[in-house]
């Protein structure tokens, strides 16, 4: 369905009858009690609600899925975030002796954002997607996936689409509830690869030996790159382009280049001149300056901060995106390449 048939102005009308008869309550107290293994750890979880007008309440919490479910259908929610299990039950915050109150446990999470993408996407810019840029979230979600799984060892890994222009991602071994800020930072910093603001032209640089977890990251990444850049984005096309993609080679080759450039014809003929030439150019990192081309234009960029802290709140799974009217539903990693952003249920 497109966004054009969804009206913003009904989701009053339609979020009583969506918390009412789909809301997934079950397999969300399922998940988010973990077995009931730990005492309190529902009830000691906090929720916060945005509801109409931005009003934003947090401390919410629960002591089970009634309660839970009363409330949501009492308050229809705009937006719904999770955030960490406390020490003492959030909704009893202000009553708590000052100071011991603290987030104790938190999954483990990713935000990947298409706005962090803008100045490497050609299709779209700000909050708008299409199917063209969405390949970068499909590399995101399976560079990621894969170094969670296969160097961390981790094995509950829950992907979400955010519902409107992002993916995030829940880990939720109990290893990775309990990691300290310092560990998730660490692991955070392990997974960052684009470094530096707006004024870093040149946001990646390779050392050799190239790390394992980079060597397959590139792997991941060449089996997308000529669908996504050089046909989709086109990213050699014109001379400003090119400009851009010469400012990330050092300048004794930019002059050949841009004469290799001229002559031809489309990006991909570019992008083959610019392999076979860069190593002569420049013996020494030549051979890894495309590589490092690759990974600033498709690697995934992640926002460390709400990765680093375990009081961090983020959005629900099966929150409804009040821009879009698309809930933020979960993606099956074994069929990635066809999920479809735009074919996601909406509200209506």
């Amino acid at each position: 369905m497109d966004l054009e048939s969804y009206d913003p102005a009904s989701l009053p009308d339609l979020l009583p009858l969506y918390y009412r008869r789909l809301f997934p309550y079950f397999q969300y107290y399922r998940w988010l009690n973990y077995g009931g293994v730990v005492k309190n750890y529902f009830p000691n979880r906090e929720f916060s609600f945005t509801l109409k007008d931005d009003i934003y309440v947090r401390y919410q919490s629960f002591n089970n899925m009634n309660e839970l479910e009363k409330e949501m259908q009492k308050m229809n929610p705009y937006k719904i975030d999770i955030g960490a299990v406390y020490s003492h039950k959030p909704s009893m915050h202000n009553s708590v002796k000052s100071g011991t109150f603290q987030a104790q446990e938190k999954e483990l999470v990713f935000d990947i954002d298409m706005t962090d993408y803008d100045d490497v996407r050609r299709c779209c810019s700000s909050a708008d997607i299409c199917n063209k840029c969405w390949t970068l979230m499909t590399i995101a979600i399976r560079i990621l996936d894969r170094a969670l799984y296969e160097d961390f060892g981790f094995q509950h890994r829950l992907w979400v689409y955010s519902g409107r222009r992002g993916v995030h991602c829940w880990v939720c071994d109990e290893s990775a509830r309990k990691l300290s800020q310092a560990e998730r930072s660490a692991v955070a910093e392990y997974l960052t690869v684009v470094k530096g603001g707006e004024e870093t032209i040149k946001k990646v640089n390779l050392i050799e030996p190239i790390h394992p977890f980079l060597k397959k990251s590139i792997v991941v990444i060449e089996k997308y790159f000529e669908q996504y850049a050089l046909l989709g984005q086109d990213f050699l096309e014109n001379k400003p382009c090119w400009e851009k993609v010469l400012s990330l080679v050092p300048e004794a080759a930019r002059e050949n280049l841009l004469h290799d450039f001229q002559k031809a014809r489309t990006s991909v003929d570019r992008w083959e001149k610019l392999k076979k030439n860069l190593p002569k150019l420049d013996p020494k990192k030549g051979v890894n300056l495309s590589k490092e081309i690759m990974l600033q234009y498709c690697y995934p960029r992640l926002d460390v901060n709400v990765s680093k802290g375990v009081n961090h709140l983020l959005k629900s799974p099966f929150s409804v995106h009040p821009k879009t009217g698309r809930i933020s539903v979960p993606v099956d990693v074994k069929k990635l390449d066809s999920f479809d952003p735009f074919a996601v249920p909406t509200i209506r």
